[in-house]
């Protein structure tokens, strides 16, 4: 005989198998009602959608989704993940479109699917109108000629420490050695010096390292906000970093009214905020406020730029003949037995390397799409009305491989004072992002890759440990070679030079 409890559930268990079914088949007509005729899947799975298949092999599915956009002919993409309606846009007109179009009723940055979790509501990311114009304003004196000068004495002094570093690891070594983790070590020191210098000490740095590797690991992770995971981790690691660069904002307040001299960014911003200390908010924002957008540009400077240099290295090896030219014009503008800084004049004189920076950028747009969601309805095309909710992806990295000569050709000459192909195809070059949002520290990013490029080049030999697949893309969460670029170090120069400021 059945027991009651049994017959309930017998008796429950069809009700509920409809009720599935009927909620799988309103969310499968809800995907395809804002689908309609876009290239992608045709089935997804409720919730989940392809996010397995993402976070497994995210190269390989947005591969997909790039050449889906580019054989349909409309640059543009869908799909669904985790509960979201996504949109991939190829084209570069496309792309332009949606930058454009930051405002409330249009599109929202976001800087990462996840990104209001882990970075809070109020960040420069998530800043638009008047209110995002007139912090952009205020935050422009930290990139002048005279700021960028000091922070490139900074830069090269910690580039050089640990290219030494790197050389006696790789001596005392006969395996290769990846340099993924040693380069964003080094970029980690060079943005805590550069950004926040004499006010973050040895301990407080050691903290700060770890924190930074909780908020990294939780990027790439599904935003499952539960004690011990590692999204958690990361977002819990991102108010701590924000308060301690408050702290460092408040030491550079103290220091600047006594009329010391700026020496790293946030001095150059307090000299700044204190001309406007009589106005009130937002002319005069809070420590904490300061030490968020701190965080937003530690963040902006910190995967991109380490992403570049593995790149440089890597495209530097594959390419000898640029790599011999590089080396003769650097020797013919600064020589490590000199035991003096590259000067900023010095820096621009670098044509040749500049250009293979700016070139290892459009090759290899470290950060390869710029997450967007829809605010409103937004007709993208005649054709296309992207849905309310949906977050879209214009890819960065597929602009700067079209309209150049070869696109897909590693090529510095393009940018050449007789080719310029940077102004022929300035609306593809969209490494940097464009509209209100366009990267406000790219001359700083630009000039710390030109100096690694430079001093790498002449201080060491390098030598790629190639093996099959070794430089397919990896996203970690910006690219990188898939083997994290091993090679053979060995010192190039007689002696080091002896660099202080």
């Amino acid at each position: 005989m059945y027991s009651s409890d049994s017959f309930v559930v017998t008796s429950i268990a069809p009700c509920l198998f409809s009720l599935l079914l009927l909620l799988l088949f309103f969310h499968q007509i809800s995907y395809l009602r804002k689908k309609r005729f876009a290239p992608g899947p045709f089935l997804v799975l409720p919730f989940l959608g392809n996010a397995v298949s993402l976070v497994r092999n995210p190269t390989k599915f947005w591969d997909i989704q790039s050449s889906l956009a580019k054989s349909s002919g409309l640059g543009l993409s869908v799909n669904y993940i985790v509960g979201k309606f996504i949109v991939f846009i190829r084209d570069t007109e496309l792309s332009h479109r949606v930058f454009a179009n930051v405002r409330p009723d249009a599109f929202l940055l976001v800087g990462h699917p996840f990104g209001k979790k882990l970075f809070g509501e109020h960040n420069l990311i998530y800043m638009m109108g008047q209110e995002h114009k007139d912090l952009r304003r205020r935050i422009a004196p930290n990139f002048t000629p005279r700021a960028l000068a000091t922070y490139t004495s900074l830069q090269q002094i910690t580039i050089l420490d640990h290219l030494k570093k790197w050389e006696r690891l790789s001596s005392d070594s006969r395996e290769p050695i990846a340099l993924r983790i040693l380069a964003r070590d080094m970029n980690l020191e060079t943005s805590q010096t550069v950004f926040v210098g004499p006010y973050l000490g040895s301990e407080a740095r050691q903290r700060f390292n770890n924190d930074y590797n909780f908020f990294n690991v939780g990027l790439m992770k599904l935003p499952v906000d539960l004690p011990g995971t590692a999204f958690r981790n990361a977002r819990l690691a991102v108010g701590r970093l924000v308060e301690t660069l408050a702290g460092c904002a408040k030491q550079s307040k103290v220091r600047m009214e006594n009329g010391e001299d700026a020496t790293c960014l946030v001095d150059f911003w307090m000299q700044e905020a204190l001309k406007k200390s009589g106005e009130p908010e937002p002319g005069n924002p809070r420590d904490v406020e300061i030490g968020a957008h701190l965080f937003d540009f530690l963040f902006a400077a910190q995967d991109a730029s380490t992403s570049s240099l593995l790149w440089a290295v890597t495209l530097l090896d594959s390419h000898p003949e640029v790599l011999d030219k590089v080396r003769e014009e650097v020797a013919g503008i600064w020589s490590p037995e000199s035991d003096t800084l590259i000067t900023a004049e010095q820096l621009t004189e670098m044509k040749y390397t500049q250009a293979v920076a700016r070139e290892v950028v459009r090759y290899r747009a470290p950060a390869t799409m710029v997450p967007h969601i829809a605010a409103e309805d937004y007709p993208l095309t005649e054709a296309y009305t992207i849905p309310k909710g949906t977050i879209v992806f214009p890819s960065a990295y597929e602009s700067c491989l079209q309209g150049f000569t070869e696109p897909d050709r590693f090529d510095p000459d393009r940018f050449s004072c007789e080719r310029q192909e940077d102004r022929l195809y300035k609306r593809n070059y969209l490494a940097f992002g464009a509209g209100a949002h366009q990267c406000v520290g790219q001359r700083y990013a630009l000039n710390h890759l030109v100096l690694f490029i430079a001093m790498l080049s002449t201080l060491l030999d390098f030598k790629r440990h190639r093996t099959d697949g070794c430089d397919d893309i990896a996203f970690v969460p910006t690219i990188c070679p898939k083997d994290d670029c091993k090679v053979f170090l060995s010192r190039r120069c007689r002696r080091y030079p002896l660099l202080s400021l």
